[in-house]
Formats: C-alpha cells, structure tokens, sequence
C-alpha cells in the first residue's frame, strides 16, 4: 500500500486539482484539494499557447510559478491530513499543456517537476506525453487505462466520458481492448464565449445556453471541421478550437444572438460526443461522465435525450467525484512509472507499442 498525489491544471486553466490516493489492488481517493488559478498566471499561460515574444523565457518563468504553486497545494493538503512529505511516495505531475501537435511530433507540458520536487521534497513523475507521441502515438487522452482500471468492474458495456475543456470517451468492453478519443471541444469555447460576453469563467449549469436556439447553420459549419470526420485514434487542443476558429464561422451570419451562440456551442459538444460515440461503440449501456462538464446540467439532460436507453450520469454514481477523476488519473500514472508497468495504450494513441510513461525526479 501505497500514497500518491496527482496534480494538474486542466484546459480551463480555473485552478489546481490535487488529489491524495491510496494504492493497493485499486486507488482509493483519500483527499483532495483545489487552488484557484492567480488572473495573471492564467494569462500567462494562455498567451503561451500561441507564438509570442521571448516564449522561451515567459515559458520558464510562468512554468516556476506553476511548481510553487503546486507546491503550495501539496504542503496545504499533507498538513491537513497530518501526513509528512516521506509519507508519500511520489507525485504525479500533469503540468500544463501550452501546445498539442502530435501531427508535427510534439506536445509540450510545463510545470517544471525538478523545481517541485526541490520545493516538496517529494519524487516528482512528470512529462507522461511525450513517450507515447515519441513512439508515433497521439500523446492523448492518457485517462482510458486509468478509467479502464478503475470501472472495468462494472462489467457493462461502458463508455467514461471526460468533459474538460475538451471531451473525450474510454471505451470499456470486456470483450475488447479499451479504446478511445477525443471527441472534440467540451468546455473550452462555452467558457471562452461567456467570458467574452459576460466576463464570467464558466455557463453555470449551462443556464445562459438553455435561455437560447441552436442556430443550425453555424452548427453545420462547425461539424463541417474535418477533425469531427476521423475517427480515433485522435486528439486535439486550443490550436485547432478557439475563439477565432468560431469568429471565422460567426462571420458568415448577418445576425445572431449571444444566447444562440452559446446553445450552438453546447450542442456541438453533445453532438461531437454522441456522434463519436455511436460511431466507436454499438451496444453502449452506460456513460459515466467527470469532469466539469458533468456539472452542466443542460449538457447532462441533453446527451440523456440523445442516448435514449443508455444509463448516463456522473461517475458520482459510482463513488467517485466527478471533479477529481483526473488528478486521480495522474497519481496512478506516477505508480505505473515507478512499478514500470506500461500505462499507454497502443488502441487509443496509435502508439507502436506499450510505453511506460514519465520522467522521474527523485526527492
């Protein structure tokens, strides 16, 4: 038996999740953490996801702050649970991704795992990508071998289903090795828009989405994008969905409201996931959702009416909290580096092979 920490900073960029687990058979989440991002760290790392000025230095100075401020988290959730730093064998670090390009061999996180392990005097297992793209795959999502060791039990025909700030689904069948994707944008334009409207960080239960009309041209212009017409292995990021991805649609329109634009976004992630979906998988019995997008009810009721006959809800109907399914991911990451047990898998990221994934920075 053993105690892992996972920490990371999603696409959101909202703040730090860290979670404590136990691993003996199956991780256990002990505790948990969360630290709000600091506005001028989020713009920072925001600007870093595009080409700029000095990126190399703004990288390396913004990556420091990211570590202490893990750091930070980390020795506020040890006090509080009256565990020392020896207590815990190693901590896995997602850092923050800035770009995702396996089409041109890269992916690049920051978090610098050496400075926290020198601030934590705690192992540090960072850099999990980069190893599978380095081995032809897609470098993501890394979460299916994880949702497959955690839900395999279930015994059903199962899709796990993370909306971030980008969605992506874990095939479980017993009968198959687990498979997997992105499906495209969860979050990330639904909080880019209100943000720009509303200067708000997040549609609260997607209320402002549910006040509008799907507009049905701009959404078959978006679902025109050809990354929703491969199917996986896949992966993408804010380099393909953004905010001016979305400007270069809106203006082919002559009018339209916000609210539309906002209901237009919500269903082009229920759509993207469905679509998916149903194309992955036949048969599916149940979607277990994490993520934030398993606290947008609006998103929640409307992929319950498009998988009729399919069970889905959050992954809190089986004891664990949707919120923290991720940072869990990542501390159990960081025990298959250690143990040597290979944590990628060749059927979701095209990856050659089995990899062991991670760079490790002993205490």
């Amino acid at each position: 038996m053993a105690f892992y920490l996972g920490v990371m900073s999603g696409t959101s960029l909202d703040g730090l999740d860290i979670a404590l687990i136990e691993h003996h058979e199956q991780p256990r989440l002990l505790a948990t953490h969360y630290l709000p991002m600091p506005a001028d760290l989020r713009q920072e790392l925001l600007g870093l996801c595009a080409s700029g000025p000095d990126e190399i230095a703004r990288a390396a100075l913004t990556e420091n702050r990211w570590a202490s401020l893990a750091a930070e988290g980390i020795k506020h959730l040890l006090a509080a649970q009256g565990l020392a730093p020896e207590a815990i064998r190693a901590i896995g670090s997602h850092g923050q991704t800035i770009r995702h390009e396996p089409a041109r061999g890269f992916t690049v996180q920051i978090g610098n795992p050496a400075l926290l392990a020198e601030l934590t005097g705690i192992c540090v297992v960072g850099d999990f990508r980069r190893r599978d793209v380095a081995a032809g795959g897609q470098g993501a999502p890394l979460v299916p071998a994880f949702h497959e060791a955690l839900f395999s039990h279930i015994g059903q025909r199962l899709a796990v289903l993370n909306i971030g700030g980008f969605s992506n689904l874990s095939l479980i069948d017993q009968a198959t090795p687990v498979h997997g994707f992105d499906c495209g944008p969860g979050n990330v334009l639904l909080d880019a828009w209100i943000e720009r409207k509303h200067a708000l960080p997040y549609d609260a239960d997607g209320a402002w989405a549910a006040s509008g009309t799907v507009i049905e041209s701009l959404l078959s212009r978006l679902l025109a994008d050809p990354f929703f017409a491969g199917s996986g292995p896949k992966s993408t990021g804010r380099e393909v969905f953004n905010l001016p991805w979305l400007d270069s649609h809106l203006a082919e329109l002559t009018t339209y409201r916000d609210e539309d634009v906002q209901a237009t976004l919500l269903e082009l992630t229920a759509r993207s996931i469905v679509d998916s979906l149903r194309n992955a998988q036949t048969g599916t019995e149940a979607v277990l959702v994490c993520g934030g997008g398993a606290r947008n009810g609006t998103l929640m009721r409307r992929l319950a009416a498009m998988l009729p006959g399919v069970q889905v809800a959050s992954t809190a109907a089986h004891g664990i909290d949707p919120d923290w399914v991720e940072a869990m991911a990542f501390a159990w990451l960081a025990h298959c580096c250690l143990e040597g047990i290979p944590a990628n898998r060749p059927s979701v990221t095209a990856a050659k092979g089995l990899r062991v994934l991670g760079a490790i920075y002993p205490a």
